[in-house]
């Protein structure tokens, strides 16, 4: 079954950590099935698969990777890397247990598996090659997310694993952990890859080759919800953190890369929500997200849309402005507004399809506190989700208003600032004043990504406001936004907003 959806999710269900893998021409997303529904379902966790050629259609084929049962280690199949060695393709994962019935037999609840394939598609268990850490060195307990590549320089395989040393403050052992090989079958365990002595844990973690520039990536838990990335100029480090060594912000996780030789892509997921509320928690899994990865002058990374996506969103639809606060003056290409001592806000008449593609410039003067774009906003501007950009911060955030939920019973003074702490999403955003910066928001129900500059990006998860108009506002200060365009994806009816 093929299926049109750049946020891509099952029907039933939710992805977890995609397992990516690139091969003539094809994406291979390997990815951690959470179905969500045990009473239909039952435990465990399974490998599912699909594949896409550009990031919007995608072939489903099915479980790859089932789990085991009650009594097996591979209750839960879950996360590793697929890499080929000689005509064969190897697939190390993570076989996890924990279920009370397992524990009793006092084995470690992770291991490291194989599975063995010739087509990338059928996959065969080779359960007498699981293997433990090593009790001297590292924690029994954490051993998961086998990433398995060839070092040139070492003529050896070397497997990183997400693991805990043995010493050190509880909350401070996360490592990443080493193993070699010369056949990649028979594994030696070895002192830490990198052990910084920073977080909880460093999941999912992968390193890959850029021009002159090695990076590692990893996902942590610890201080924040975030993937984090390194550089260093040999696989063996020393590896330096950037000056901003996050990928995208909270509403990003687990990624891991692939590439064809000539770009990168980074594969996460943006998570759900508890009860499918703006206001609840995050949830584990939730839907595909695809950045491409491209490397600066210094080595830093940035992101940016992947063009496949962008290109796939070709009608534009007029943009008409309507109901405003304040002062603005608008023309076909710009509309500016020059709000130094208050607060102006400006919508259009109609509201924004679920399924869209906005894309703008803009600029602000010295001095201005905040300005930004307003997602499905009501008449009165006095409902939305806003996307801030706040120069004197050097950032981005996400905001909503109103923050709090009103009960039936509550008057409207009674849900202001309620919860002053919602932007809870940020990204380091430096800003210089009286320059155009591109801005790019991807829309799609639920979800949302911020792309600036080819730069930054801040995926978002929205669900308490479903339907609103666009909207540009300007706090303290003066800014211009021009080029505000709203486009469909391929040929649909059509719309204005």
């Amino acid at each position: 079954m093929i299926r049109r959806d750049f946020f891509y999710k099952p029907i039933e269900g939710y992805t977890g950590d995609f397992i990516p893998y690139y091969k003539n021409g094809l994406y291979y997303l390997y990815f951690l099935y959470d179905h969500r529904n045990t009473g239909k379902f039952g435990e465990g966790t399974s490998w599912y698969l699909i594949t896409t050629k550009d990031f919007v259609h995608y072939q489903e084929h099915g479980e790859v990777l089932p789990h085991g049962d009650t009594f097996s280690q591979d209750l839960d199949c879950f996360t590793g890397s697929v890499t080929k060695i000689g005509d064969s393709y190897f697939l190390y994962y993570t076989g996890y247990n924990n279920h009370p019935e397992f524990c009793r037999q006092d084995t470690p609840l992770q291991a490291v598996m194989l599975a063995r394939s010739s087509d990338l598609i059928h996959w065969e268990k080779c359960p007498q090659t699981c293997f433990y850490p090593s009790d001297d060195i590292y924690e029994l307990y954490d051993w998961r997310d086998p990433f398995l590549f060839w070092n040139e320089e070492k003529q050896e395989y070397w497997m990183l694993l997400a693991a805990r040393v043995k010493e050190g403050p509880k909350r401070r052992r996360g490592c990443i952990g080493l193993c070699t090989s010369g056949d990649g079958l028979h594994w030696d365990i070895r002192k830490p890859f990198y052990a910084p002595g920073l977080y909880m844990t460093h999941e999912c973690p992968e390193v890959f080759c850029m021009g002159d520039w090695w990076y590692l990536i990893y996902s942590s838990f610890s201080e924040r919800f975030v993937t984090h990335y390194r550089m260093a100029r040999s696989p063996e480090g020393p590896w330096q953190a950037p000056g901003d060594d996050s990928i995208d912000g909270r509403a990003f996780y687990a990624g891991k890369t692939a590439g064809d030789g000539q770009k990168r892509y980074i594969f996460g997921w943006i998570p759900t929500k508890e009860h499918r509320n703006d206001y609840e928690n995050y949830e584990w899994a939730g839907n595909l997200i695809v950045h491409e990865l491209v490397q600066n002058a210094d080595g830093t990374l940035r992101v940016k849309i992947p063009d496949t996506v962008a290109a796939h969103f070709n009608q534009e639809i007029p943009v008409l402005w309507r109901e405003r606060i304040g002062n603005w003056d608008a023309s076909a290409e710009e509309i500016s507004s020059d709000a130094r001592d208050s607060y102006a806000s400006i919508v259009t008449s109609g509201d924004l399809p679920l399924r869209c593609k906005i894309e703008a410039q803009f600029s602000f003067s010295t001095g201005t506190k905040g300005f930004g774009l307003i997602l499905r906003s009501d008449a009165s501007m006095d409902t939305g989700y806003y996307i801030r950009w706040e120069p004197h911060m050097q950032r981005m955030v996400f905001d909503m208003w109103p923050r709090k939920e009103k009960r039936p019973e509550e008057q409207p003074w009674q849900i202001c600032g309620d919860k002053p702490y919602f932007p809870e999403l940020e990204r380091m955003c430096p800003l210089d004043a009286d320059r155009y910066y591109p801005v790019t928001v991807l829309l799609d129900d639920t979800m949302a990504a911020v792309y600036v500059d080819q730069h930054k990006v801040m995926s978002l998860r929205i669900y308490n406001i479903q339907n609103g108009k666009l909207g540009l506002f300007v706090s303290e200060g003066a800014a211009r936004f021009r080029n505000v365009k709203v486009s469909l994806p391929g040929k649909q009816k059509e719309v204005t907003v």
